[in-house]
């Protein structure tokens, strides 16, 4: 079966083998960052509909399922913001019900979490991971690029009033552009928004895959550690790579697994040699003969050969 809204298996960085679930097509979303991997924002919206239907969904976790073991998470990401679909708590209860065992990720740009509705089907989850990148308006806009009438002050009390209520277990993600985010003053602007929120972690990532514009740098490890430091080293980590844990179960057909997993996060080849646990010289026949066909580009970055699909 050729998935359309769900991908992977992945090996994530955090949450070890996880099944991705994407409701939104390319690229519907509430913010334009200019680190995101999967490209620029063609829909800058904050209307709440059925991108995907569904049924649809319901279809591939079924085929999913019955062909594969289950995964440890089963993470709502992908192109755009999950919140925006209307049937998030659904697709939730569904999955709940079918597969109590697996655990529910949800990651957020956290715009939505205003909404009493959004918050009610986020509570569904397991572990709700909202992301915060910019603190005053200044560094809000200039990273993030919103929606118009978004506030940065609106996001905090959004998920700081979620996370009183929120009965699974919340971990912050703040995206650090050097340069922007890191100064002084916005970093003691942080530490006041941690305090507030009270996540149960709070996690430092920074580019590794291209990113919207070209010119954002990944931080490095030293100005990691340094902005650790000053949020507080008890509560806050740096997100690393993902490790060795390899999946044992049935890969599906390789080319829409490959074209599936760089369509929304590009990869390097031995990304996709440890996220698909196969021979690295099927991946360069498969990446090869994909390249030659137009189906997918290459481009060169600071860690390697990235490739991913042609939009």
């Amino acid at each position: 079966m050729n998935y359309q809204h769900i991908f992977g298996p992945v090996l994530s960085r955090r949450l070890g083998i996880s099944l991705g679930v994407d409701l939104v097509t390319h690229k519907i979303c509430s913010l334009d960052c200019v680190y995101c991997e999967c490209g620029k924002t063609t829909n800058l919206t904050l209307h709440r509909k059925a991108y995907v239907p569904f049924e649809a969904v319901k279809t591939e976790l079924d085929h999913y399922w019955e062909h594969n073991e289950d995964p440890d998470y089963i993470t709502f990401s992908g192109s755009g913001e999950p919140t925006l679909n209307l049937d998030l708590g659904r697709v939730i209860t569904y999955i709940k019900t079918q597969k109590p065992e697996i655990r529910v990720a949800v990651l957020t740009n956290s715009t939505l979490l205003t909404d009493p509705e959004v918050c009610r089907e986020l509570a569904l989850a397991d572990l709700v991971i909202p992301s915060l990148d910019g603190v005053t308006k200044e560094t809000f806009i200039k990273i993030n690029r919103p929606f118009k009438g978004i506030l940065a002050q609106e996001i905090i009390d959004g998920i700081q009033t979620f996370a009183r209520q929120f009965a699974g277990k919340i971990w912050l993600e703040i995206f650090i552009v050097p340069g922007v985010n890191d100064t002084q003053a916005e970093l003691d602007a942080f530490k006041k928004a941690i305090f507030a929120i009270d996540p149960e972690r709070v996690q430092l990532n920074t580019l590794d895959r291209p990113g919207t514009i070209a010119q954002i740098l990944p931080a490095t490890r030293a100005q990691l550690e340094r902005v650790k430091k000053i949020l507080g080293p008890d509560k806050v980590e740096i997100i690393a790579r993902a490790g060795d844990k390899k999946h044992k179960g049935q890969q599906r057909d390789m080319t829409s697994a490959v074209l599936e997993t760089i369509h929304r996060r590009p990869c390097t080849r031995d990304d996709l040699v440890a996220l698909l646990n196969t021979d690295p010289a099927r991946v360069d026949t498969l990446l090869a003969t994909l390249e030659a066909s137009g189906r997918i580009e290459a481009r060169q970055q600071a860690r390697g050969i990235f490739y991913q699909t042609i939009k």
